[in-house]
């Protein structure tokens, strides 16, 4: 057609055409022009080789640089990038703008790399027969903006993920890795799969290995390979920087986020009541995208390996002393415990999530776990209940109290506290609140009394100790009589009575 320019298949066309139309015809039927069939008759060659490739319409830029700076610096160090280099250029060079080279400089280099420049690495897919290979990964969970009860959730996920058919299992990790939270989450996904694959694969739990002696280092291998041994599994890890060898597990990270981020998005609301209600949401939403793969899972679960009689251990272990504060400090975070077991030495069994203290062989209680903010800095995690008993007998205890922000069990009672610090003397201060924690303590009524303290600092008023008991009291009907009728001893005799031969 008149306008544009003819191409390769065109002409492949009209040759093929002319050896049984006319050239006329021939011509229409490829859309040519008859003068263009006979430029074509002429000189056959394709328009592809006619033209003539394509020179430089305009000086190299880097024509004075390349071979006397630039590329003698890549030969030696391969691995510079360009903006380090354009650096190093308008250091060099003070005089030329080498901001608008940029674009240039960059599609050079890549040019030499991919002509001259090094061996890249090279990953090779794998086929996963199936119950071969488990594969388990932490993955930041910030993204999610996840709050608990109004409060920030700090926390990440322990991914497992079966690479043949696609089960996986959420664990809900409060710290950071550790091997405390791989044994519990892997242990919790095995269990849940109901068997265990020929190989377990991690990244080496590199975080947990950070800044450990080489003795603990060792310590935790040995763990690890008896846990792994425990179900019959070869440990593996990943080559040091290799985090696309665990490339099953991290391609599925970002599919269980983004999972877990649009139900959120249905459920319409980010916070959760508690941590065990979060964590049941992430069990249903792992637990509808293993449906999906119901067919698969099955498939792979003949190949798997029983499971032992019972889990092993996923928990370390410590012993503490409980000092005269009520208390004891591990890991830079201050517990409170009942005042009973001050002088106590306490075994502690310590999960990601919770301590679990043993006095011998006797659980005692179980403790939240906290964890130290970092720079040096301590944490405290404290149970009113533990040391309100004490409070009371020295109730001016409270005034410069070291943990007394993390004493009170909800904000309306420290709002309660700085109002009656704010109104009067110190001294009140401290009784009245220190009774308010009695109160809510003793009768059982800590959400209930914190929403009337609420209600009473709304309004601009103090709460009154003595008017506030007599309201959460338990209410206390009139006793009944009742008539307790003994009967006559007589009637005993009754009981007694034997007839002769009749046997009782």
């Amino acid at each position: 057609m008149p306008g544009r320019h003819i191409n390769d298949r065109q002409q492949r066309l009209y040759m093929t055409l002319r050896s049984s139309h006319t050239q006329p015809v021939a011509a229409a039927k490829a859309g040519l022009s008859v003068a263009t069939a006979r430029r074509i008759e002429r000189d056959p060659r394709p328009p592809g080789i006619k033209k003539a490739p394509r020179t430089r319409r305009r000086p190299d830029p880097l024509e004075d640089v390349w071979d006397a700076e630039i590329r003698p610096m890549l030969e030696r160090a391969p691995g510079l990038r360009p903006y380090t280099i354009l650096g190093e250029m308008a250091l060099r060079h003070p005089g030329r703008n080498w901001e608008a080279l940029r674009r240039t400089l960059e599609r050079r280099i890549r040019i030499w790399k991919a002509i001259e420049g090094p061996e890249r690495e090279v990953i090779f897919r794998q086929q996963h027969p199936p119950g071969r290979m488990g594969l388990s990964d932490f993955t930041d969970a910030a993204d999610l903006a996840v709050t608990v009860a109004h409060e920030p959730l700090n926390h990440r996920l322990f991914h497992f993920w079966m690479a043949f058919s696609g089960f996986e299992h959420g664990h809900v990790v409060l710290g950071g890795e550790s091997f405390v939270a791989l044994a519990e989450g892997l242990q919790d996904a095995l269990w849940s799969l109901g068997g265990a694959p020929g190989q377990h694969r991690t990244d080496s739990l590199s975080a947990a290995f950070r800044n450990l002696e080489p003795t603990a280092a060792e310590d935790l291998t040995q763990r690890y390979e008896e846990l792994c041994a425990h179900y019959g599994m070869e440990p593996t890890r990943n080559n040091t920087g290799g985090a696309h060898e665990n490339g099953a597990v991290e391609s599925a990270h970002g599919h269980l986020k983004t999972a877990l981020d649009q139900a959120l998005l249905l459920r319409g609301s980010r916070d959760f009541d508690s941590l065990a209600d979060y964590r049941a949401f992430v069990d249903e939403v792992v637990g509808r995208r293993n449906a999906a793969r119901r067919k698969e899972i099955e498939a792979e679960r003949s190949h798997l390996k029983p499971l032992p009689p019972r889990r092993t251990s996923d928990y370390e272990e410590d012993v503490v002393t409980v000092t005269s504060t009520s208390g004891f400090v591990f890991r830079k975070v201050f517990y409170t415990v009942p005042s009973r077991l001050i002088g106590h030495r306490l075994r502690l069994r310590i999960y990601d999530d919770r301590l679990e203290a043993f006095l011998g062989s006797t659980p005692v209680l179980t403790l939240r776990r906290g964890r130290s903010p970092g720079d040096g800095q301590h944490a405290q995690v404290v149970d009113y209940r533990h040391v309100i008993h004490a409070l009371k007998a020295k109730p001016m205890a409270l005034l410069n109290l070291v943990y007394r922000e993390a004493l009170f069990p909800r904000a309306a009672y420290k709002r309660a506290f700085e109002a009656l610090l704010a109104a009067g003397p110190e001294r009140a201060a401290c009784r009245t609140t220190v009774g308010l924690l009695a109160l809510a303590h003793e009768q059982g009524c800590e959400a209930e009394l914190a929403a009337a303290l609420d209600q009473i600092l709304t309004a601009g008023e103090l709460p009154d100790l003595e008017a506030l008991p007599s309201r959460f009291a338990p209410a206390r009907g009139p006793i009944p009589q009742i008539d307790v009728r003994l009967p006559s001893l007589a009637s005993y005799d009754a009981l007694c009575a034997v007839q002769t031969g009749v046997p009782l």
